[in-house]
């Protein structure tokens, strides 16, 4: 099998696996010129990741206004990896590099501007990768990977 056709298989098992496993919509192949493979994006079902500052900011807001804050679920990126690929910080790098901090179509919308909680959607959000690790049996695992520090959240 050639690496092309590596890459291509190991991205049909991740679609597979989000669409079908995990309820994901709008998956899309995104194929950046300065990588030599294609990562994916699309919508959980859900909201996956609250960074830890915005979740201060989100508990203020819901003090403030007397009621819950929307967790609506936003794109996120997803890069497929076989388990026995050998990858190096630099190799992360360069993905990194290569995309924006939100997918396309997600872009931001800032109804409120005192409302701090909403800019983690847009400008305070870090670019962030689900990474998506297929075991030779099809078994797909995922990890966050951020680019940068993040603290630990507070529970």
């Amino acid at each position: 099998m050639s690496a092309d056709q590596h890459l291509q298989a190991l991205t049909k098992v991740v679609v597979n696996n989000l669409e079908n496993q995990h309820d994901w919509t709008q998956v899309q192949i995104h194929t950046p010129d300065n990588l030599p493979r294609p990562l994916l994006y699309g919508l959980p079902p859900k909201r996956l990741y609250v960074h830890p500052d915005e979740q201060i900011d989100i508990i203020k807001a819901e003090k403030q206004l007397n009621e819950r804050v929307p967790q609506e679920p936003e794109l996120e990126w997803v890069l497929p990896l076989h388990l026995a690929e050998k990858w190096s910080i630099s190799d992360f790098a360069a993905v990194f590099d290569a995309i924006t901090a939100i997918p396309p179509g997600g872009e931001f919308v800032n109804a409120n501007e005192d409302a701090q909680w909403q800019l983690w959607r847009g400008p305070k959000r870090g670019k962030r990768i689900l990474l998506a690790t297929v075991q030779d049996d099809s078994t797909v695992t995922y990890y966050w990977m951020h680019n940068g520090l993040v603290k630990p959240r507070q529970n």
